[in-house]
């Protein structure tokens, strides 16, 4: 048995026989890989979705239930419909009423609200009225609804709206910064971006620090840096709004692993912490480097570099992001993502090791990306697997107001 404790836990998680599969459909029929590129449930659904937390939502004559790892129905089909399980808990159609279910199937009593929503960080929005607030993975309230909007969580902590006036909370529905803004970005180690009238800047203990000229400040993502614009141009300030790397540069991205793409004319290069060009404009579009030291970047087709600009893996592939990625820290999502690529190449899809080899040398008519797939022993999930996805109806009551997804 192996014990693993993870960011924002409110219990403990106990994991078993942890491993990673991913959804691949072959021959119109859908199946599940591991890492090693073998079929460890082989092609035979119809509709499927990946795992998460150690199940997946599968189709089965019309009705949705759930899987194991080893293919062994866990949760018989008989819902319409099925979600994503996540902090121990699945959103699922059962007849006309949407509803939440534990691991064992079992239908559960939420406090009132108009809609059911997704749980992510270990929470769930819950509406009433026009107002929004949040409840635990027990099915306690911890914040009665008050807000206009509250954006999906991200690492902990949300955006929520008050009287067109944003700031932040955090899972426990307590205030990091207060709704005083007309904009606001994510919540990175105690500071965020944010717009007031129509001055940006950056918000650190309660303080509002304009930024010089900046006209519009992107979010802080794995590095201590983020992009920013000033007079039309791109360049990099710091977590105390200094700008440390001058905005000179036409479209710019996050730094990760200290080098960040920048595009100058019509190309893209990647600059170092001083600005300097460690691999030159000749790309026609980059992304940012995964944490394996390979970055995606654009010919005609898609390949991949390393850190001293070498071309390791020919530029003869599409890439994508994924909606299902199952992060519990900040990832890329194009490139390499725990260690496999997903790309596409003459209409199929498959995964590419980081010596540009295709993992288990096959080709598929549809991939998802590899999902944590561990099995629970028991107790609670309060982790996030995935951006909450949009709120679903409930038979009483249609909401007057969706939460809104992040606009980046």
């Amino acid at each position: 048995m192996k014990k693993t404790f993870i960011f924002l836990l409110l219990g403990f998680i106990q994991f078993v026989n942890s491993q990673e599969l991913a959804l691949v459909k072959k021959n119109s029929k859908i199946g599940y890989i591991s890492k090693d590129g073998s079929f460890k449930i082989e092609p035979q659904y119809k509709s499927a979705k990946s795992f998460s937390e150690g199940l997946a939502a599968v189709e089965d004559n019309g009705k949705w239930g759930f899987i194991d790892t080893k293919g062994s129905w866990v949760i018989p089909a008989s819902f319409n419909n099925a979600k994503d399980f996540n902090s121990g808990i699945a959103v699922v159609q059962k007849d006309k009423d949407w509803v939440y279910i534990n691991t064992k199937g079992e239908i559960l009593k939420a406090p009132a609200t108009e809609k059911i929503f997704d749980f992510t960080n270990g929470v769930a929005f819950i509406r009433q009225g026009n107002k929004v607030g949040l409840i635990n993975s027990k099915l306690t309230v911890v914040l009665e609804p008050k807000y206009d909007q509250i954006k999906p969580f991200e690492n902990g902590f949300a955006r929520v709206e008050l009287n067109k006036n944003w700031g932040i909370i955090n899972t426990d529905g307590k205030e990091l910064v207060e709704p005083a803004y007309a904009e606001i970005g994510n919540y990175f180690k105690g500071t965020t971006w944010a717009r007031k009238d129509k001055t940006f800047g950056l918000v650190n203990g309660g303080k509002f620090i304009p930024v010089d000229g900046a006209e519009k400040i992107w979010d802080f993502e794995t590095q201590d840096l983020t992009y920013a614009k000033k007079n039309g141009k791109i360049g990099f300030i710091d977590l105390k709004g200094n700008w440390v790397i001058l905005p000179i540069y036409d479209k710019g991205k996050a730094f990760s692993k200290n080098l960040a793409p920048v595009l100058v004319g019509k190309k893209w290069g990647y600059i170092n912490l001083k600005g300097e060009f460690v691999i030159e404009p000749t790309y026609s579009d980059a992304e940012v480097f995964s944490s394996n030291g390979l970055a995606p970047v654009k010919e005609n087709n898609w390949g991949f570099i390393n850190e001293t600009g070498k071309l390791v893996i020919p530029t003869q592939y599409g890439i994508t992001s994924n909606g299902f990625v199952i992060a519990l820290f900040v990832q890329q999502d194009k490139g390499f993502i725990d260690g496999v690529a997903r790309v596409k190449n003459e209409g199929k899809w498959g995964f590419l090791k980081p010596d540009g080899t295709v993992l288990g040398n096959q080709w598929f008519e549809n991939a998802e990306l590899f999902s944590q797939t561990a099995e629970r022993e028991k107790k609670e999930i309060s982790v996030a697997a995935e951006s909450p996805k949009a709120e679903t109806k409930t038979a009483v009551k249609p909401a007057s107001k969706p939460v809104t997804k992040k606009k980046k």
